[in-house]
């Protein structure tokens, strides 16, 4: 019986699982053992750690209200975003799956009006805004058991045409089906097996860490985390990816399809998403492993490369004007330590577009870099999770969001936000996207504008002390996104209309909203999902003692 098509009663176990752990047990009795959570010493709903919002005088925060109201894109009514709100949450709970009585997720979508496809299940990935919009409204349960279930899927075997995933990967889904005859439920898992491309998730295991220090630094509960069994699931995602090998990058080598954006789009290799995600899950799992013998290993080969990752990300996927021209004046075929070309870019192979986008202020994380190759499109994801995890420096973030307002129509337009910039067409689409349907140009993952990045830009604009941009955004969103019931995602240039295959009700939309306008009204729910700079990660260098303007 294959594991992933199998009920989850106790017949598909795995080498990982010992006698007397969590997975021996049912779920109610794993929340038992849960009741007198261990406490940290964070204040609820103040966790924004070292820069706090809160630090801002209150004349510099009138004034970016008031800059706010002056930038409203659609002026509302406050009783049409308090209907608006209140639309949201009924829907969003509206898609919540129970397991055995208990919540333990959202579907992706819950439009009747269509096939479902894989949208009746629940998503690592599109769950993250959903659990983040029930941590702020103080809704705890349904993310420990949503964090619970998913570690216990990891522990199954997965195998794929006879071949074994590693321990460590965490579902990209799972369907809870529920038998009348029996009165029973049981749970089906994709690991990749079924995903379109047959790609396993490599965002699924950074996403679950990142949602265990949110919940973590909310609740100020550290007995979840510290449990052995989630202990244990945090190691086997980082030995995925700390694993020695032919690398002579700190970067993850990544297959196309293997983040959000899930189909053949040309981001194989490096791609910035897996990158920042990679960086951002890191520091937290310095943050939830135990200082014990094993977590202190761990931790050292954290540390260690998250300085590598820093300084290869700040240095090589950085891309301002002055790069752009650097870049544009690169020589070729150079040898040794002193090149300062490393990875024999050929000027000639610039894009046109990317001379008229970049602005005289401002700056990006690049897509993809790799021997000979740049990806010079603007990725919003990977951007924004840079700025909220501190791979950006400082100076980068500024930079991040000062391209973001010169560019607003290109990367917002009528609906926040673009997945990426620019399109791809013609022959380049057809080689790149295998003349995906889906795919074509200013739709879906090819320059589709989703309104779930708006709680990703919003937490970006908190973070770097411009509230005014996200106000800006919220009120685009509050014009037209319940009216168009919560479209996944908008076609066109400036993201106009509906996608044309674009579900109805998509939960990750309404939810991204949900966290975007409670974290606006109370910053300090930013913390969850922040990262202060660290003070001792190795400053930026020159990338070699021949580097010249």
């Amino acid at each position: 019986m294959s594991p992933t098509a199998a009920a989850e009663n106790g017949s598909v176990r795995s080498s990982h699982e010992a006698a007397g752990s969590i997975f021996d047990i049912g779920d109610s009795e794993i929340l038992k053992l849960l009741e007198r959570p261990k406490t940290i010493n964070v204040e609820r709903k103040r966790s924004f750690d070292e820069r706090s919002f809160s630090e801002m005088s209150n004349i510099e925060h009138l004034e970016y209200m008031s800059s706010s109201v002056l930038n409203t894109a659609t002026p509302r009514s406050c009783y049409d975003s308090h209907f608006m709100v209140s639309d949201a949450w009924e829907t969003l709970r509206r898609s919540v799956v129970h397991f055995r009585g208990q919540p333990v997720g959202t579907l992706a979508a819950v439009d009747s009006s269509v096939e479902q496809l894989n949208y009746d299940q629940v998503f690592v990935r599109d769950f993250v805004p959903s659990a983040l919009a029930f941590l702020m409204n103080g809704e705890e349960e349904i993310v420990k058991n949503f964090l619970l279930k998913t570690l216990r899927l990891q522990s199954w075997e997965k195998i794929v045409d006879e071949f074994k995933l590693g321990a460590g990967v965490m579902p990209a889904s799972f369907k809870v089906e529920h038998d009348q005859v029996r009165n029973n439920d049981t749970i089906t898992a994709d690991f990749g097996e079924s995903a379109i491309g047959r790609v396993a998730p490599v965002d699924s295991g950074f996403w679950w860490i990142i949602l265990l220090r949110a919940y973590t630094k909310s609740t100020g509960d550290s007995s979840l985390a510290e449990l052995p069994e989630c202990q244990n699931g945090i190691r086997l995602i980082l030995s995925l990816c700390l694993s020695e090998g032919f690398d002579t990058f700190p970067t993850l080598l990544c297959a196309d399809g293997c983040c959000m954006i899930d189909r053949r789009m040309g981001v194989y290799g490096y791609p910035i998403e897996i990158q920042a995600l990679f960086f951002m899950a890191l520091r937290c799992a310095c943050f939830l492993l135990k200082q014990d013998d094993v977590g202190k290993e761990f931790v050292e080969r954290i540390t260690d490369r998250l300085h590598a990752l820093s300084f290869h990300m700040r240095s090589y996927f950085w891309l301002d004007l002055k790069q752009l021209n650097d870049i544009y004046r690169y020589k070729t075929e150079e040898y040794s330590h002193t090149a300062v070309n490393k990875f024999n870019v050929m000027p000639d192979s610039l894009p046109d577009w990317v001379f008229d986008f970049m602005p005289s202020r401002g700056g990006y994380f690049i897509g993809n870099v790799s021997p000979a190759r740049m990806d010079f499109r603007w990725f919003c994801l990977g951007n924004c999770v840079a700025i909220l995890s501190s791979l950006a420096t400082p100076e980068q973030s500024a930079a991040i969001m000062d391209l973001i307002e010169e560019r607003w129509d290109e990367l917002v337009g009528e609906m926040p936000m673009k997945i990426c910039y620019p399109t791809i067409e013609s022959h380049e689409y057809r080689i790149v996207t295998g003349c995906d349907p889906k795919n074509t140009k200013w739709s879906y993952h090819n320059g589709g504008s989703w309104p779930v990045l708006l709680w990703l830009l919003t937490a970006a604009c908190i973070k770097t002390g411009r509230p005014q941009i996200a106000r800006r955004a919220i009120d685009l969103t509050e014009s037209r996104l319940s009216r168009d019931h919560w479209p996944e995602y908008y076609d066109g240039k400036s993201g106009r209309y509906i996608g044309k295959q674009a579900r109805k009700f998509q939960t990750w939309s309404i939810a991204g909203y949900l966290v975007a306008k409670m974290m606006l009204d109370d910053p300090s729910h930013l913390g969850m999902i922040s990262l202060e700079e660290d003070k001792q990660m190795k400053p930026l260098i020159k990338r070699s003692a021949s580097w010249t303007s």
